[in-house]
């Protein structure tokens, strides 16, 4: 019985943990692209307001030893990144359990992962990897893709594209006119505009995969 599983990460040597917990950017894990966890070449997605801001913490972060600029737009940038030896990746540890990486995203102080595993004992096994690398971890929404039973209502939400969500619904952010701004609800999370678009949208398109195209 296959499952998918949501889990909050925290440690000071995970991957741009340092640079995380330094800036306002939101990253992501681009999990389609070509990694190579021998020499610890990763590719992630940036959203910042601040570029050279985010770029000055990548100089600093001691779990990069170098990194490239791939492609860039207004308000998000493609890097491609080499680790130090010392950094802690979770990637190679869901691939030996037999699992697969679906998802990684930056929160305040670390990473939020969705991955799909073959059943909770290998869950288990990859809980076991991170007491013995002393990660704390954080169990959120775990779903059968086999019955569809969830705990929260089978579309996988990271905790914070759920609150994101709501509070954007709640203060009428999808209304017309619109209730509130990005701006507004930035100030109201404590974090930047560009965290909550980034959020707002990679949250509804998750809803809309797991609620419409799998329906048709």
């Amino acid at each position: 019985m296959s499952l998918v599983a949501v889990v909050d990460l925290t440690h000071p040597d995970l991957a741009l943990t340092p640079t995380i917990r330094s800036t306002a950017a939101e990253i992501q894990v681009v999990t389609h692209a070509a990694t190579d966890a021998e020499t610890g070449m990763f590719f992630f997605l940036v959203e910042a307001d601040s570029f050279p801001t985010f770029e000055a913490a990548l100089e600093r972060d001691e779990t990069v030893a170098d990194s490239m600029l791939v492609a860039e737009a207004s308000t998000a940038r493609i890097y491609r990144l080499r680790h130090t030896p010392g950094t802690k990746l979770v990637s190679p540890a869901t691939t030996e359990v037999g699992g697969l990486m679906l998802e990684a995203e930056s929160t305040a102080s670390g990473w939020s992962i969705r991955m799909q595993l073959p059943d909770r004992e290998t869950l288990s096994q990859f809980c076991e990897f991170c007491e013995r690398e002393g990660i704390e971890y954080t169990l959120g929404h775990i779903y059968s893709l086999d019955e569809f039973s969830v705990d929260d209502g089978g579309v996988g939400l990271t905790d914070a594209q759920r609150e994101t969500l709501v509070k954007a619904y709640t203060e009428g952010y999808f209304e017309e006119p619109r209730g509130t701004s990005l701006e507004e609800l930035a100030d109201d999370l404590g974090i930047s505009p560009t965290a909550v678009g980034g959020r707002i949208r990679r949250g509804a398109s998750r809803l809309i995969e797991r609620t419409l195209v799998d329906e048709e």
